[in-house]
């Protein structure tokens, strides 16, 4: 398939609608690491978003294989979004009470998801013989950590993971047929949306806050770090990275290409979104106060989490930047100790940080085609 061909076909807006309910669990696992902003807190986060994005992926190469294009497709794909959003709806307690909703959503996105890969045909039914079974496995562990009690819950939870990185090698991955303009827009579409839900769940946190000149102040710096958030990952290289994708012509390349480029890359950029989500939501009604260092560290190490992530997803790609990524990281995680001393200067410190490394690195193009026509290519993206 031709770029041409690929840039062609194009997601339909009941997978944007899929993603919207998926991106939902971003909202609730921000709040579920605000309410147990520790250690244990985060890799139970983790573990749940490690399986939950599993899924997620393993729809958005469903229907770059399988168009929704018939009510039967349709209506199954229905099922498989009601199983997203029970899941999200249990999240808060998914290694407690809720565990077995969870699990049992868990399998009905499975089971979803198997039926309708087996509709592309002869390669995607042989290659199911070997992820469908993995992925049940996977989901079984699932429910056995709903319903058994600690140490084997996290023992299961733990496990299910390691399933799906085995599933993913074991996979035979020459027989996906990508088409990479779609897979590119689909996973692009859920990072704007999860970055949208993430200023959601900060907004939340403004509730009960009475709307002051600091409240006002925290919400613009959030803004504005949800901004550079936006900026480093679709300021061109998303164009770049479909580019990449579209001419690898290697069937097998080329899905390991995106396996671990959109998938394992991505997973730390959504886990970074949550986290510095919940960091900043933490100094809503507390701007010109010190934070505990738990909030200051979610608030820059989030960030940083995500940075490192697109370094990563550039990196695979072989696209220029992911130096600008990890320096820019490294001056992020050293704000924290400006946020146990007042919220507001670590909040302000981030921004301008993230835009430092923007304008550093388009530093390039701009001696390369001179200031105007640079600006012109930042403001398209390109």
């Amino acid at each position: 398939m031709t770029q041409q061909q690929s840039a062609a076909i194009r997601v339909s807006t009941l997978e944007l609608f899929f993603d919207l309910v998926f991106v939902f669990t971003v909202t609730q696992l921000a709040d579920a690491l605000t309410h147990d902003l520790s250690l244990a807190g985060l890799l139970d986060v983790t573990l749940i978003l490690f399986v939950i994005w599993w899924m997620y992926s393993g729809y958005a190469w469903l229907t770059n294989a399988v168009a929704p294009t018939t009510t039967t497709r349709r209506t199954l794909l229905l099922g498989g979004m009601a199983g997203f959003l029970v899941m999200a709806l249990a999240v808060p307690e998914a290694f407690g009470a809720y565990g077995w909703i969870f699990g049992a959503s868990y399998v009905v996105v499975n089971v979803v998801h198997l039926v309708l890969f087996l509709q592309a045909g002869p390669a995607a039914r042989r290659m199911m013989r070997t992820l469908g079974p993995l992925n049940l496995l996977a989901a079984a562990l699932v429910v056995a950590g709903g319903l058994l009690p600690e140490p084997w819950r996290h023992l299961c939870w733990a496990a299910a993971p390691l399933v799906q990185i085995v599933a993913g090698y074991l996979n035979p991955a020459e027989m996906h047929s990508i088409t990479a303009g779609h897979f590119v827009e689909r996973h692009g579409l859920v990072m704007i949306i999860a970055i949208g839900e993430s200023i959601i769940a900060i907004g939340l946190g403004f509730r009960d806050v009475h709307l002051d000149g600091g409240a006002i102040l925290v919400a613009v710096l959030a803004l504005a770090i949800a901004y550079y958030l936006w900026w480093y990952y679709f300021a061109g290289d998303d164009k770049r990275a479909e580019h990449v994708l579209a001419g690898t012509s290697d069937p097998a390349r080329r899905a390991r290409l995106a396996l671990n480029a959109w998938y394992y890359a991505h997973l730390p950029m959504l886990l970074g979104i949550v986290v510095a989500a919940v960091g900043i939501k933490k100094t809503v009604g507390h701007a010109f106060e010190p934070l505990h260092w738990g909030p200051a560290i979610a608030l820059s190490g989030g960030v940083a989490i995500y940075l490192i992530g697109h370094a990563a997803f550039v990196r695979l790609l072989g696209i220029p930047g992911a130096g600008y990524r990890l320096a820019a990281a490294a001056l992020v995680l050293a704000t924290v100790p400006l946020g146990h001393l007042v919220a507001v200067a670590q909040l302000a410190a981030v921004p301008l940080i993230l835009a430092g490394g923007a304008i550093a690195e388009d530093l390039p193009r701009i001696r390369r085609l001179g200031p105007a026509a640079a600006i012109g290519d930042f403001g398209r993206g390109e």
